[in-house]
This record gives structure tokens, sequence and C-alpha cells, in this order.
């Protein structure tokens, strides 16, 4: 993997951070709009269907990043280990492990998706009670595993933030600091 493909990588995650923020803001607009005081809603249907489309658009909102989710999973791992201590946040490690499993929960769902799909009748296509049912509990047991990744997946950013700040002990001392060491002792 290039340093061009991880950069996409972490676009993709900027994208999907982003994105999932204003689904989210937008669903919780919709909530406080739309039930009493204790919570409940005002019309269940209304809200459920309003439920599984938040469900739907963050499950799209995070296609583009599927697919280096894992890459960025290891390579966060791999700067974490590399950081000089006083630079390493606690929860990072706890962070990456909540990823790595929403993620393998994620692939186990949507492999689950597959299967129930292709054993649906021939006649179940979208826009059909059989499928949209099936697909719409497929996403509403994904929300919680793509709400991990939006309330967890800056760690990436900030992990790869502070590898890219950190000094390597093989690296060479910056040449204007060279300067100001020889400046000073004259």
């Amino acid at each position: 993997m290039n340093h061009r493909e991880h950069r996409n990588f972490l676009r993709h995650l900027d994208d999907y951070l982003s994105d999932s923020k204003k689904i989210l803001d937008a669903w919780d607009a919709y909530s406080d709009e739309h039930t009493d005081l204790d919570g409940w809603p005002y019309d269940d249907h209304a809200y459920g269907m309003r439920a599984s489309q938040r469900d739907a658009d963050t499950l799209t909102a995070f296609e583009p990043l599927r697919y280096g989710a894992r890459h960025l999973l290891a390579t966060a791992e791999i700067q974490l280990a590399q950081l000089p201590e006083n630079t390493v946040q606690s929860r990072w490690v706890y962070q990456l492990g909540v990823l790595r499993y929403a993620l393998d929960r994620l692939d186990e769902l949507h492999e689950q998706w597959l299967k129930t799909r292709d054993a649906l009748p021939a006649t179940a296509k979208a826009g059909t009670a059989d499928f949209d049912d099936a697909l719409a509990e497929h996403h509403a047991e994904s929300w919680s595993y793509l709400d991990n990744w939006a309330t967890h997946g800056s760690a990436l950013r900030e992990i790869n933030a502070a590898a890219r700040k950190a000094r390597s002990p093989l690296a060479p001392i910056p040449l204007r600091a060279l300067v100001r060491r020889t400046a000073t002792r004259k």
C-alpha cells in the first residue's frame, strides 16, 4: 500500500465522519421534534421509517471506507506501537479494539445479508416488502457498529497525526536546528 492510497483511505474516513455526523444530527433533530418529553414517538410507524432511513444512509456513507478500513486499522496499530510513550493517548488502544470488533461484525452482517438476499424468493426485488424488510433489518443490525466507527474513527486520524509528528531516533537533526546550535556555540 502506498502513501497515496493511505491518504485516500484517510479521506474516506474523514468523509464518513463528516457524513455520519450530519446524518446523526438530522436524526437527533427529527427525534426531538417527533417524540414526547419521555422520548416516545408520536407516530411509531413514521418514526420507525425515519430510523430505517438513518440506518440506510449511514451504511451508504460507510461503503467507500469499507475497503480501506482494515488497512487503516493495521497502519494505526503499527504507528501506535512505534510512537514514543509520552505521545500516546491511553484511549487509542481501546478505540482501535472497538473499531476492529465493529468492522468484524459489519463484515459478518454483510455476509448474512448476502445469504438472506440470495434466499429470498425470485420475486423479492428492491421495492417489494420481502426485500425491503430484510434490507431494513440488515441496516438496523449494522447501525450500532457504524455508530462505533463514527464515534471512535477519529482515533485513526489522531494516531496518524501523532506518528507524522513523532521524531524518529534515526532521523537526522533538521538543518535549521544544526545551524542554531553552531551559531550559539560561537
